[in-house]
């Protein structure tokens, strides 16, 4: 644990303030693949052990794996069975392998330096658009992940990218918009997953914004922020959104480096599930200590 001291209008803005209220506690769960989904997992299960339940947060900003994790914590849903990895629903639905060709190209313009990050954005979403993967399997396959249908009493905020405009856009329960295809818009990172539709307009992975999107979580007094790839992105960009959150007491969890070896450098490898939920157990074991100050106290 290190302390470091807009949405997207395309389909409407939602009717919920985005924005944590007045001495709230927030978490703020970012982008990982398959591996960082896992890995949370394991973090959030272990630290509930612990007497620090992540799931008492006021607010829950999820991205891409985070919205998943996210979901599951808002909805009460218990994160221990996923020790294992989650079967498909069926043969059909079973996760694609990603396209190395496609992903590269996806990476290229991303990395590219004479795009501004919108026009980046918006060519990354016309090749999610002409992929050509099968939506419907994708849906089924979070509908069976996250098994909740209802948006939690509890604040969720998650985040998503318009593949047209290239501007994040963000779902909560005032939205309109069912909990499985928000969950899914978040993490249809290009190649690996589809863009969703919703309303006539087509979302891809919330992380293409931002690896967290902590600044949703502003003014919130006491922000746990969780970045599974960590190892992997440049520091400043989440300098820059912590800064504008202007927490009170602040948390950041990163993996460390058994955790990241566990991972290997394969962000979509099923294989290693087991390794990165079991590292993110330990973490757990070893932060709880210190984590529960912060969580119940504000120190």
């Amino acid at each position: 644990m290190n302390d470091l001291s807009e949405p997207g209008t395309a389909a409407g803005p939602s009717t919920a303030a985005p924005f944590a209220k007045p001495g709230e506690r927030a978490v703020v769960l970012g982008a990982g693949g398959v591996v960082g989904t896992a890995w949370m997992a394991g973090l959030a299960a272990g630290l509930r052990e612990r007497g620090v339940s992540l799931a008492e947060a006021d607010l829950i900003v999820g991205t891409s794996a985070g919205a998943i994790i996210g979901a599951m914590l808002a909805t009460g849903q218990e994160l221990g069975p996923l020790a294992t990895p989650p079967a498909p629903p069926d043969a059909g639905h079973a996760p694609p392998a990603p396209d190395p060709e496609r992903l590269g190209e996806v990476f290229a313009v991303l990395s590219d330096p004479t795009l501004d990050p919108i026009a980046a954005r918006r060519r990354v979403g016309r090749l999610a658009m002409d992929a050509g993967m099968a939506e419907l399997d994708h849906l089924a396959r979070l509908e069976s992940l996250i098994t909740a249908r209802e948006w939690p009493d509890r604040r969720l905020l998650i985040t998503a990218v318009d593949t047209e405009i290239g501007q994040r856009h963000t779902w909560d329960r005032a939205s309109g918009v069912p909990l499985v295809p928000a969950v899914a818009s978040s993490m249809a990172f290009p190649a690996a997953s589809p863009p969703i539709t919703v309303n006539g307009r087509r979302y891809m992975d919330g992380g293409l914004w931002s690896a967290t999107n902590a600044d949703l979580a502003a003014g919130a007094r006491t922000l746990v922020v969780i970045e599974p790839l960590a190892h992997l992105f440049p520091r400043e960009p989440l300098r820059q959104e912590l800064a504008a959150a202007a927490a009170e007491t602040l948390a950041t969890i990163t993996p460390d480096p058994p955790a990241v070896a566990a991972f290997g450098p394969d962000l979509y490898n099923r294989t290693a599930w087991r390794p990165a939920y079991a590292a993110g157990a330990r973490q757990a074991a070893e932060l709880a200590p210190r984590l529960h100050a912060t969580w119940r106290g504000g120190r």
